[in-house]
């Protein structure tokens, strides 16, 4: 797992807020562009990163299919149409057919491709260890542009539509910039510099890009220019994403708590502490609760309003795994090696599956399937298998 290195905070980013927004409610992010229906097509699910997934998941799963690559797998898999996309380790990024496994085509970059793919209207976007931003034809794999930055692409790409109707896509590099690019031309429209390594992939929201570094600080960013709007101080590494909800972020980090945080304002709404265990991985929302998984072995649900957990379940090893929550449902995955599916309600577990290696990717979950990486460098596909025995 990539470590946060050093740290040199500018005094002026200490929690002061530089050209500040008006205080006021921030309205969630548009809808997604070439979303719907049953895709869960990029990390999180949504450019607020709340992990929210559409439908209901049954009760019991079944194995539908293993695809092995030569690497380690901590990418998500991005699920469009027929198509399951995803990077590994092996440095290429994948396409296969959702239903059976089979692989459609292959990319190969130069370095890990750990970041998750973004596919939007028939383009994948997915960075790479080699430290290029690549815009591949869903179709055929086929590279339509690469844009260079100065250092390795962990984090997943986001995007917007900018007020002149142009699609943007957004992503954090370890070159300490967040990078805006023109999604048709890979050219440069903006850049923001941070203090160090962006690792996570940056929370859009009401027209602001909001994301944690390893500067220990939340940058809040206008969409339009690359300004910083608000610079808030947490105090410890960010090195996961936030998620970001009714003008709040949700964030766990290297201060062993999770913590709600007004993006205008900079106050702490509330901190939750339980275990001297640090945060990792990007919280699950709903309208009632935060769902997130820690290094303490437990994945905790929280009261939304108020930070007060509501219930913990426990594994046996850390937990990177970004929860997603479908229906009644909750889907994570944990470094002791098993797949969970827990109750929303009770945080009882109702189904689980033992892969037998780290489990540290965010699962994808659509049409009542769940799809998810593991660091034994293979992705499965778990549902309801379909009865063939009527031929």
């Amino acid at each position: 797992m990539r470590l946060c290195r050093g740290y040199f905070v500018g005094c002026l980013l200490l929690g002061i807020a530089c050209d500040a927004v008006e205080p006021g409610v921030i309205a969630e992010a548009d809808p997604p562009v070439g979303a719907g229906g049953e895709n869960f097509y990029m990390y999180r699910g949504g450019p607020s990163l709340i992990g929210l997934a559409p439908g209901k998941l049954p009760d019991k799963l079944e194995l539908l299919w293993t695809f092995k690559t030569e690497f380690e797998v901590k990418s998500s898999v991005a699920i469009v149409g027929d198509k399951a996309v995803f990077g590994s380790g092996d440095e290429k990024v994948y396409c296969l057919d959702k239903d059976t496994g089979k692989k459609v085509w292959d990319f190969k970059t130069e370095g890990e491709v750990e970041s998750s793919p973004l596919v939007l209207d028939g383009v994948v976007f997915v960075g790479s260890g080699d430290g290029s931003l690549y815009a591949l034809k869903l179709q055929t794999g086929e590279k339509l542009w690469a844009y260079e930055t100065d250092d390795r692409i962990l984090g997943a790409a986001n995007h917007y539509t900018g007020e002149d109707g142009v699609l943007r896509i957004v992503v954090g590099s370890y070159d300490f910039f967040i990078h805006c690019v023109d999604a048709d031309t890979g050219k440069v429209i903006w850049k923001y510099e941070s203090e160090n390594f962006i690792n996570g992939t940056p929370c859009i929201m009401a027209n602001k890009a909001v994301v944690g570094g390893c500067d220990e600080i939340v940058h809040v960013v206008d969409l339009e220019n690359g300004k910083l709007l608000n610079g808030i101080s947490m105090g410890a590494y960010i090195a996961g994403s936030l998620a970001g909800k009714d003008g709040h972020i949700y964030v766990g980090h290297y201060g062993e708590v999770v913590q709600c945080v007004d993006i205008v304002s900079g106050v702490v709404a509330w901190t939750f502490k339980d275990r001297s265990f640090p945060f990792y991985a990007t919280p699950a929302l709903t309208d009632d609760v935060v769902v997130i998984g820690g290094r303490d072995k437990r994945v905790h649900c929280l009261d939304r309003a108020t930070g007060e957990e509501l219930w913990h379940f426990k594994t046996r090893g850390a937990i990177d795994s970004s929860a997603v929550i479908s229906g009644d449902k909750v889907v994570v995955g944990s470094d002791d090696g098993f797949l969970y599916m827990l109750s929303l309600k009770t945080g009882e577990e109702i189904w689980s599956f033992e892969i037998g290696e780290p489990v540290q990717g965010s699962p994808s979950v659509a049409d009542g399937h769940i799809y998810i990486g593991s660091l034994d460098g293979s992705v499965y596909a778990f549902g309801e298998r379909k009865d063939t025995d009527h031929e």
